[in-house]
């Protein structure tokens, strides 16, 4: 049986990149892009009326930006999935993104093959990030909450998870929100590698996660990240 195909609106408003953009999704044949539009307003507006399944949304548009529009999107069309796709890589505007409700966050400097991963991955209900801003997300997060974080790390913990993670399972998580490889987990803790599986099946059984991906976004969320 055929697979519907995968609708997606493009919100950005360079015509150069909305243009670069359909070129290369019209190439996979199980996307289908349904409209481009070039401010946020539009892009609520379209998501309404047309209910794609993912929207790939700038944040730096005229009318409405790409933080307000998300937000709109997700209060009136809760099933429509959003990247955002943009060249900001602060902490807070991945903060705001996801706060907005966005699924997924990818740098425009991410190569084909990351960006069709990240679409594939929030349509089927994950989480996506860019590896690329991982590492300052977690830095940033560590500065900030350095002083008095230990103690509602533990209460996030209990709410997050079915069971506190271990100083082995905290170690594996601060890795893999670095964007480290289960083979450089290995290597960078000194273990095999399917010691580091079952403590990344552990990991995302207690986040009660599906995926990495999804308990990477989740310990950025909660601040589960061990601190320095």
């Amino acid at each position: 049986m055929k697979m519907e195909a995968i609708k997606i609106l493009i919100a950005e408003d360079q015509e150069i990149v909305r243009v670069g953009l359909k070129l290369v999704l019209e190439k996979e044949s199980a996307f289908v892009i349904t409209d481009e539009v070039s401010n946020g307003d539009l892009a609520v507006k379209h998501a309404q009326a047309d209910k794609p399944d993912l929207i790939l949304m700038d944040l730096g548009m005229p009318v409405m930006d790409g933080i307000d529009a998300t937000k709109a999107v997700k209060a009136s069309c809760p099933e429509v999935k959003v990247i955002i796709l943009t060249t900001h890589d602060s902490e807070q505007d991945v903060f705001a993104a996801f706060a907005a409700g966005a699924d997924g966050y990818c740098l425009k400097t991410a190569g084909k093959e990351q960006l069709l991963s990240a679409i594939r991955a929030v349509v089927q209900g994950g989480q996506w990030m860019d590896p690329a801003i991982a590492g300052c997300i977690l830095r940033v997060m560590v500065d900030a909450t350095n002083k008095s974080q230990r103690n509602s790390a533990r209460s996030d913990e209990k709410s997050t998870c079915v069971a506190p993670l271990s100083t082995r399972e905290q170690e594996v998580l601060q890795l893999l929100v670095e964007g480290l490889s289960n083979q450089e987990m290995a290597e960078r803790l000194v273990v095999s590698v399917e010691t580091i599986k079952t403590h990344m099946r552990h990991v995302m059984e207690k986040l009660q996660v599906a995926d990495r991906t999804q308990a990477a976004v989740k310990a950025l969320k909660t601040k589960l990240v061990p601190m320095n």
